[in-house]
């Protein structure tokens, strides 16, 4: 079964319990490497003289080589849809169609610095990137930037720019069985994590780890305290970097797994 302990936009954490240490480390895998995100592939570079509206020159050659601002874009986190097609499977054949492919621009002149807002989707105004303060790259005066760019779809698997999320960890449900009459200091834990008491009788108090308090750590060594762990309840954590929220991401990656266990056990049979 599963339960959602805390769920913010861009972080979750939930518990699992009737699975085995294999299949909550496939959930882990498949969060990291198996999750669909949107980011920027091929970058188009228009070098030369621009003019503005009042006759002013500027150079589009800029300080930093294209290879390093390209890599620069491509790690910026893009709101991302889905539902949209991989490119290698979409029904243009590879060729780049709004099924499967969202093209941005950057049209800067100096100077100034050039930031995350600064990239702007021509075909899909709501795949913005996700944080609009990331700086990219600075200009001087009469320097420039024109760039075209064409983000797709792509996996964890195949390079870190596709890596929707970050901090995937899991853990063992754990509980501490504090003695009252041993640990003479048992009520500051009480008072100071609340969410974590799970119940309390006269002789003794049960703390959970599940919703973090750090004193928690502190009853490992501590006398009068015993330690209860289930091996087959699991407590993950992740958050992701906004291009989509966590409980997406968790529903993908549920979705997912299944059809990651059919294709290894036909490989197998193969």
């Amino acid at each position: 079964m599963l339960k959602i302990i805390e769920l913010k936009d861009n972080f979750i954490r939930f518990s699992i319990d009737g699975i085995t240490p294999g299949i909550a480390n496939s959930i882990r895998r498949t969060l990291i490497n198996d999750i669909p995100k949107l980011a920027i592939e091929n970058v188009i570079f228009h070098h030369g003289e621009i003019r503005d509206a009042d006759g002013n020159v500027y150079d589009s050659s800029l300080p930093l080589f294209d290879e390093v601002l390209a890599s620069r874009l491509g790690l910026i986190p893009l709101k991302t849809d889905i539902s949209m097609n991989f490119r290698d499977q979409c029904t243009c054949g590879g060729k780049g169609c709004d099924l499967c492919t969202v093209t941005y621009s950057i049209n800067k002149l100096g100077p100034g610095t050039v930031y995350s807002s600064d990239i702007m989707p021509v075909n899909n105004p709501d795949l913005k990137p996700t944080d609009p303060l990331i700086p990219i790259i600075e200009l001087k005066k009469s320097q420039a930037v024109l760039v075209t760019c064409e983000a797709i779809l792509g996996r964890g698997s195949e390079h870190a720019k596709w890596q929707a999320t970050s901090g995937v960890s899991y853990k063992y449900h754990r509980n501490f069985h504090v003695n009252k009459e041993v640990m003479d200091n048992w009520e500051f834990y009480k008072q100071t994590c609340p969410k974590s008491i799970v119940s309390e009788n006269e002789n003794t108090i049960v703390f959970t780890d599940d919703i973090p308090c750090s004193y928690l750590s502190q009853l490992m060594e501590r006398d009068g305290v015993v330690v209860e762990e289930d091996e087959n309840n699991f407590i993950f954590k992740f958050e992701t970097d906004g291009s989509l929220s966590a409980v997406d991401v968790l529903k993908y990656a549920l979705k997912r797994l299944p059809e990651r266990f059919t294709s290894l056990m036909e490989s197998l049979s193969d």
